[in-house]
């Protein structure tokens, strides 16, 4: 016996999608560069950033992270910072505070919080090698966790996703798969 599905693709959403983003001071000369990146990403996706917030570092995020979150023009904060290894485990500890932090705070808040932190354990060049691949996939993973988020929230208010398939329509055992 098969289990019927509807699938939700919603790459037609006429909604702005909201952004702010937070990043790190230090390591400047990485970070510029990813911020750059990150609002010429966003420009492609259609998605508007209306806060930039500069922090010292990387392990002072949470605070703008969570005043960002509360806002109403807000839809999700992209993170941008570069934690490289030193002669300690400091960047362990910097990384991983700050990472489960920020994922609290989106759950605390249910609005994403992308992690475009590259490190721990990284050199100097890894972190010029991943400035790119780091800021797009944040920019590109707040966007899309705002549009499925868009659509499971809409879930049963009979909201239509844009091809003519209604929410509200479940088929007895139907499974609703949101991508």
């Amino acid at each position: 016996m098969g289990m019927s599905s509807h699938t939700f693709n919603d790459d037609t959403a006429t909604n702005t999608i909201r952004l702010g983003v937070v990043v790190a001071e230090f390591n400047g000369e990485i970070t510029s560069s990813m911020l750059e990146r990150a609002c010429n990403h966003a420009k492609e996706l259609n998605a508007e950033i209306r806060y930039i917030c500069y922090v010292p570092g990387t392990f002072d995020m949470p605070l703008f992270v969570a005043d960002l979150l509360s806002k109403d023009d807000v839809d999700a904060v992209v993170t941008l910072g570069a934690v490289i290894k030193g002669e300690t485990m400091h960047d362990e500890i910097v990384a991983l505070n700050a990472s489960r932090l920020i994922a609290d705070l989106a759950l605390r808040y249910g609005k994403p919080v992308a992690l475009g932190i590259s490190g721990p354990g990284m050199n100097y060049e890894q972190a010029v090698d991943r400035i790119n691949p780091v800021s797009t996939r944040a920019v590109s993973a707040a966007v899309n966790m705002v549009k499925r988020l868009r659509m499971l929230r809409s879930k049963g208010k009979g909201k239509d996703n844009g091809k003519g398939i209604d929410s509200n329509r479940e088929d007895a055992g139907g499974t609703i798969v949101i991508r």
